[in-house]
């Protein structure tokens, strides 16, 4: 048990090598710095080796009783010195059911633990990715301004060449003030967005994050049965129930055994000695002892209330594996709906939008439409790379919720 305990400590110590905070660009910089540093998980950990300890322990029998005594009869002056070892064995059976028990308990606490690290995953991942759905809009919002400074320029110079009316630059100077705003917004927002990052990686609230960089986007084709054939097979989460649930029936039969009485056995000596210092003969007796289990409804209530607590965690189990049913049905639509969501944007919308704002340009400098078509076409092709964005993070955050969910990567 020793070595096995040596190898599980060897497992827990081992430090997966992750960047400092200030170099992270990667959401496996930010996972594999998570892993060894968030208090949560990591205190899930000790829980994990705290219940490992149990093993140990539900193994071993009762340490044995010795007894020493000295009597002296004052009338004979005759002494007698007596000791005795006495070891107290469980029915049989009962360290098993005790030894099963733990192991069960220690095997949930594993997987609770392997919970609590897919919990975390889905935590920073979602951060991650809102992060870097925050660059992104940023970026948009910039370069959107320096459009409008050249909507602007273009309304100023029609304006000069009595070709446009001055509201044409009031309007451009009122929508230049809105993006500047949403800038601004956006650069703010920078700080809470990272705070909840840090609070997963274990780091000091106000640590600066450089911004992240993001893999090329790839849809995975996902099956609907597969997902919930994984989830029911890997989730860690029903997993540590059916552990549990195996524990509490190792419990009935440990509950059972107290209807049978512990078993001890013994040897004892004793020297008798007389006055004048002659002794009498050394006696060695084996000895035998025996609890008397007299209170059976006692242990027909602890009985009981064994299977009633399987039964309780069997149900809990059901109802969590229907939760996380629901949860994995929600989380597969919003995932296609915003692979869904990504193909038109990408595909139709944006496209059709950056036409439709090249040709409004060109109509306004040939004075064929007016100030407000070119701006409602501008505000139209930034919400469409917004969206376009926003769909791409949903995408990964929802694909995240599922690799939680399942257990396992999906990529």
């Amino acid at each position: 048990m020793k070595a096995g305990m040596s190898i599980l400590l060897t497992v827990f110590t081992s430090v997966v090598t992750a960047a400092e905070p200030n170099t992270f660009i990667t959401l496996n910089d930010y996972l594999a710095y998570a892993e060894t540093h968030n208090a949560g998980l990591l205190s899930k950990k000790q829980e994990w080796i705290a219940a490992t300890e149990e093993i140990p322990q539900a193994k071993a029998l009762p340490d044995p009783e010795i007894k020493y005594s000295y009597l002296t009869r004052q009338s004979a002056m005759q002494m007698s010195q007596t000791l005795s070892v006495m070891q107290m064995f469980p029915w049989f059976g009962t360290i098993d059911a005790r030894t099963e028990t733990a192991l069960k308990q220690s095997d949930a606490a594993h997987q609770k633990y392997q919970s609590a690290r897919l919990m975390l995953f889905k935590e920073v991942k979602q951060g991650f990715y809102e992060f870097a759905y925050l660059a992104k809009a940023i970026d948009i919002a910039a370069e959107n301004l320096e459009l409008l400074r050249h909507f602007e320029e273009v309304a100023r110079t029609r304006y000069t060449a009595s070709r446009t009316d001055q509201p044409d630059v009031i309007r451009a100077q009122v929508e230049l003030a809105r993006i500047e705003y949403m800038l601004s917004s956006l650069e703010q927002l920078r700080k809470p967005t990272v705070s909840k990052l840090n609070k997963a990686l274990n780091l000091p609230e106000d640590t600066n994050l450089p911004w992240p960089k993001v893999e090329k986007f790839n849809a995975a084709a996902l099956d609907y049965e597969y997902i919930v054939s994984l989830l029911r097979q890997k989730n860690p989460e029903l997993a540590s129930l059916n552990f549990e649930v195996l524990a509490a029936k190792s419990g009935i039969e440990l509950a059972r055994k107290n209807f049978y009485p512990d078993i001890g056995v013994g040897v004892e000596w004793t020297r008798f000695e007389r006055s004048g210092g002659m002794s009498g003969r050394d006696s060695v007796a084996l000895m035998f002892q025996m609890n008397l289990p007299l209170w059976q409804d006692s242990y027909s209530a602890g009985e009981r209330q064994a299977q009633a607590l399987a039964a309780s965690i069997e149900q809990e189990r059901i109802d969590t594996e229907n939760a996380l049913l629901s949860k994995a049905a929600q989380s597969f639509y919003d995932y296609n709906d915003s692979i869904r969501r990504i193909r038109l944007y990408r595909d139709t919308l944006i496209p059709k939008g950056q036409e439709l704002l090249q040709t409004s340009e060109t109509a306004y400098k040939a004075g064929t439409t007016d100030f407000l078509s070119l701006i409602d076409s501008q505000r139209l092709l930034l919400d469409y790379y917004l969206s376009y964005q926003r769909a791409l993070a949903d995408n990964r955050q929802k694909l995240a919720e599922l690799e939680m969910l399942v257990g396992a990567e999906l990529r």
